[in-house]
């Protein structure tokens, strides 16, 4: 067994873990039973594809879904899926064996959408909008292949603040992530069971745990400079009045239409909510 495959062995069993790693495993299975069962994001018979990518996110995402499984009131199937874009250097066997050592259920679907982003993007600008619409139609066709009825993501907290400000300061609108949405076409329901949980206690668990963490940074693509640029600002804020973050994401479960000024939200001229108002969120 070469030092890759030890890694791997150990990482999907973990030798006998610290109390603090067992307290904060029980506490982000708390977190995120709580947004599962607040939004009804898995029914009874569901069959979830938890989308694997080898990063501290979905790493989490996987393990927290397969302790909540054995324990849930109604039964659901797990299956982890993994998109191989053909990018340089991917250490391809690194999920597949970590979850055959778990003997979790996988997939992993190989299309080189590295290739077209590449031939398509100009060299030097961002390739992660293309790349991330090709890689949602790659998970979705195999979604409706394979009579999966949940696509579980490892969006967390931060990511919903952090969209949040992207949409404000740079779309002019008022929109986050959605905890559970249908697509576009209204053919697939995706949840994010991380919702409630803050990066810093991911990063902290994914250490803990020592998952075989693949770098996000294969295809030399530049970062969101935007979204790095309000991640600064949130952590500047939480360093100045500590909660702040916590604060936000409340708010965004506590909206008051009235107190904004959408019309298509709140009638202004009879003072009452807007017809129709409270249709399904989707995300495009």
């Amino acid at each position: 067994m070469n030092a890759d495959a030890r890694a791997v062995n150990a990482a999907a069993h973990p030798m006998r873990e610290s109390n603090t790693l067992r307290r904060l495993g029980a506490a982000l299975r708390g977190l995120a039973g709580k947004a599962i069962a607040d939004y009804r994001m898995i029914e009874a018979g569901d069959r979830v594809m938890v989308c694997l990518s080898g990063g501290k996110d979905s790493y989490t995402l996987l393990d927290l879904l397969l302790s909540l499984q054995r324990s849930a009131p109604v039964p659901f199937e797990l299956i982890a899926v993994n998109l191989d874009q053909k990018q340089p250097d991917f250490p391809a066997q690194v999920l597949p064996d970590y979850l055959r050592a778990l003997g979790v259920p996988f997939h992993v679907i190989e299309q080189d959408t590295y290739s077209v982003v590449k031939r398509l993007i100009p060299e030097g600008k961002t390739m992660c909008s293309l790349c991330s619409r090709m890689r949602r139609g790659a998970l979705y066709r195999y979604a409706s292949e394979n009579g999966i009825t949940k696509i579980a993501l490892g969006h967390h907290r931060d990511d919903i603040i952090e969209t949040l400000f992207l949409n404000l300061f740079h779309g002019g609108r008022l929109k986050a992530m959605a905890p559970k949405y249908r697509s576009d076409d209204a053919r697939h329901v995706i949840i994010r069971p991380l919702a409630y949980i803050p990066e810093r206690e991911i990063a902290r668990y994914a250490r803990g745990r020592e998952f075989p963490i693949i770098p996000c940074n294969l295809c030399g693509s530049q970062a969101n400079l935007q979204r790095r640029s309000v991640k600064r600002m949130l952590a500047a804020w939480e360093r100045e009045q500590p909660g702040r973050s916590e604060s936000i994401f409340t708010a965004l479960r506590n909206v008051e239409p009235a107190h904004l000024a959408d019309t298509s939200l709140y009638d202004f001229a009879t003072c009452a909510p807007a017809a129709g108002v409270g249709g399904a969120a989707n995300e495009s």
